[in-house]
């Protein structure tokens, strides 16, 4: 267990699920890989975009330079309309082992229709696939988050990007406030991974198992990221 700033906290309940179900396609033996850095990590910057077919796999290289530090993870599109979660976490254990499929982590994480209930749940699948109790449940109840939640939250980016653990995160998106490609009339509640961070730009990489028509991994804001997750949480 490593040292934290504060306890464990218990997150709310949380429910990830996109708009419809589709049908899984059979993977690729060896995705494409695509690199991180190459138009820079300003929030905005699309890294990919259009890879909309479910089950769709990309193997996305890390980097390291003086302000950022991004993990090579195996990213793929959410295989339903409600499988986020599950997808998320694939994508997080895919930069330290060679993970589950989505199936297998929709059944471990009692994934139904209606999304996958707590965060919660994904730390404990997290922690069990890996053999560790590295990850914990943070929430932000908050909205918008205090300052203390939004700077506990850098430092577990950091951290845990630092120590080659993705953090996934539940997030609500409401009109007005939404990453890159999200349906701008609707609500939408949600799970993705973090993968990287740029401390000069003040930016997070997102890897979103979405099927939305826009971006599936971009650089965000970490000030929108923050106001994303309440009243939700994360694992971290």
């Amino acid at each position: 267990m490593r040292k934290r700033l504060v306890s464990t906290a218990i997150a709310v309940a949380a429910v990830g699920a996109l708009l419809t179900p589709a049908a899984a396609q059979a993977e690729p033996a060896h995705p494409r890989s695509v690199s991180v850095l190459g138009h820079g990590s300003k929030a905005g910057t699309a890294v990919v975009s259009g890879q909309n077919e479910p089950g769709t796999r990309l193997r996305v290289g890390g980097a390291r330079t003086a302000s950022a530090h991004t993990l090579p993870v195996d990213y793929q599109v959410q295989e339903t309309g409600y499988w986020c979660g599950p997808a998320a976490t694939r994508i997080a254990l895919s930069a330290r082992i060679a993970p589950p499929s989505q199936g297998a982590l929709a059944s471990q994480l009692g994934t139904t229709e209606a999304g996958t209930d707590h965060i919660s749940q994904v730390t404990g699948v997290l922690n069990a696939h890996l053999g560790t109790g590295w990850y914990e449940t943070k929430e932000m109840p908050n909205d918008p988050p205090t300052q203390a939640q939004k700077d506990l939250l850098w430092n577990d980016i950091v951290l845990d990007i630092n120590n080659n653990y993705p953090l996934v995160t539940n997030i609500v998106a409401p009109p007005g406030n939404q990453p890159p490609g999200y349906p701008s009339d609707q609500t939408i509640y949600h799970y993705f991974t973090v993968i990287g961070y740029d401390d000069a730009n003040g930016t997070v990489l997102i890897a979103d198992p979405a099927s939305f028509g826009g971006n599936q991994i971009y650089w965000l804001s970490f000030d929108q990221l923050a106001t994303l997750i309440p009243p939700k949480g994360y694992a971290a």
